[in-house]
């Protein structure tokens, strides 16, 4: 489903009323606090579930959601992963984009050649992300995201342009 957004997963439960604990993968956990509702995936099918609260323990974040209200009800969404609709989500800053809504993305030189599709994103501490670009031969191309490389995404299109510095 496009319209949604993975972000994050279920990985335990927390006292006996049905509180869960999540793996967040969103860079801003708080992102939660600002949400009314939450989809969770079981299979092929989404169940939309309302929070009733937020709260935190070490790196996870802790819902209560309406209608769980047992650990053993709680247990049975160990492990599925956790999305929100890409509506029920603040407007990103110019030049700012989700990492699902840039893989699969046709990367282009200003030349018009095709370098392949964008297959990753690396997120690496105190540095630039990186993109890693794979071709039809299953061969890497990493290029940082700075404004000297990444030239244009057109999400719209589904494609980037990209200059290829020296040493690239």
């Amino acid at each position: 489903m496009k319209d949604v957004l993975e972000i994050g997963q279920i990985v335990n439960t927390r006292g006996l009323r049905g509180e869960i604990k999540l793996n967040s993968f969103s860079e801003d956990s708080h992102r939660f606090e600002k949400l009314s509702t939450i989809l969770v995936k079981n299979k092929s099918e989404f169940k939309e579930y309302e929070i009733e609260k937020v709260s935190y323990s070490k790196n996870q974040v802790i819902l209560k959601l309406k209608g769980i209200n047992t650990i053993e009800y709680a247990e049975k969404l160990r492990n599925l992963y956790v999305y929100v609709k890409k509506s029920d989500l603040e407007e990103l800053p110019k030049d700012v984009y989700y990492i699902a809504d840039l893989i699969g993305l046709d990367v282009y030189t200003e030349e018009g050649e095709c370098l392949g599709k964008v297959d990753d994103i690396l997120k690496l501490p105190k540095s630039n992300d990186v993109y890693v670009v794979k071709n039809d031969l299953g061969q890497l191309k990493y290029l940082p995201s700075i404004p000297e490389v990444l030239k244009e995404i057109d999400i719209q299109n589904k494609k980037i342009i990209v200059n290829l510095i020296e040493g690239l």
